[in-house]
């Protein structure tokens, strides 16, 4: 424990830049172009997050694959936030970086000029070499207008972004989830207009939470999804989002026919096949 404590000391001691050093600024240029399957969503009436972007064609929680779930005509993109040591918001979903990058340590211990320096996509595959661990004021700003944001707030100066939020003018464009339940009521302080998701599983979960924390969306299983949980959400005004466990295509057929408001997802493109399915089957019928 000892030097498990040493090692913490000694990165936060290498670790300090002051934040006019941060790079990372500049917004990838892109070419996006709308793939064929954007027609499937059209009239869909399920609006589809896809979990720290498209994961299953690029590496997560970067431009990349956000790029890809924007190519599929996705309503939003969930991404994880973290604080760097020098008050840098990143987009990252381990406490970790070893996992999704070449570099090590804890995020909050490290400063934007090293995380600034890692490859977040040769894990994933050589052709995504040199991703950058974006930063969430430059991956706000790319993102705005192609597509809504889920935000999973790991660790964060509230304040600060909620203030990003509203110098870009995204809150009706995002959403939220918190870690801690003292992050919420904090941020339910900073900004009550801005909407939260929490997660409830029956219809006295949803009751309880929406005297507490008035959520924008729950969150729960597919199959939690009862005429009486139905008839909660309906009746308090509260959105359901399916969240998709399993990742198969079972699971997005029985979303794909259940009543959920959107759903929470990993693989956009099985989705789509699924739904595709459905819709030709149900053309043979017509």
């Amino acid at each position: 424990m000892k030097i498990y404590h040493l090692l913490l000391a000694l990165l936060a001691i290498s670790a300090c830049s002051p934040p006019e050093q941060v790079g990372n600024r500049k917004q990838p240029n892109y070419d996006i172009r709308p793939r064929p399957e954007v027609k499937l969503l059209e009239y869909h009436p399920i609006e589809v997050v896809v979990h720290r972007g498209a994961n299953h064609l690029a590496p997560e929680n970067t431009f990349a694959a956000a790029a890809k779930a924007i190519e599929l005509g996705v309503d939003y993109v969930e991404i994880d936030v973290h604080r760097s040591l020098d008050g840098v918001h990143y987009i990252h979903h381990d406490l970790m970086l070893g996992r999704t990058t070449d570099g090590w340590g804890p995020v909050r211990l490290r400063s934007s000029e090293y995380i600034d320096q890692l490859d977040a996509g040769s894990w994933f595959d050589p052709e995504f070499a040199g991703e950058p661990v974006p930063h969430l004021e430059t991956y706000l700003r790319w993102i705005k207008g192609k597509a809504k944001v889920y935000l999973d707030v790991k660790t964060a100066d509230l304040e600060k972004m909620v203030d990003l939020i509203y110098e870009l003018e995204m809150e009706n464009d995002t959403f939220y989830w918190f870690w801690s339940d003292s992050m919420l009521e904090k941020f339910r302080e900073l900004a009550p207009e801005l909407r939260v998701k929490i997660n409830a599983h029956t219809p006295e979960e949803v009751r309880e939470v929406q005297k507490k924390y008035d959520p924008f969306i729950i969150e729960c299983n597919v199959n939690e999804i009862t005429p009486e949980m139905l008839a909660t959400c309906r009746d308090l005004n509260i959105k359901i989002m399916a969240y998709a466990d399993s990742n198969t295509a079972e699971e997005y057929e029985a979303v794909i026919r259940s009543e959920a408001d959107l759903v929470n997802l990993d693989r956009p493109l099985l989705y789509l096949e699924q739904l595709r399915q459905l819709q030709d089957s149900l053309e043979e019928y017509r």
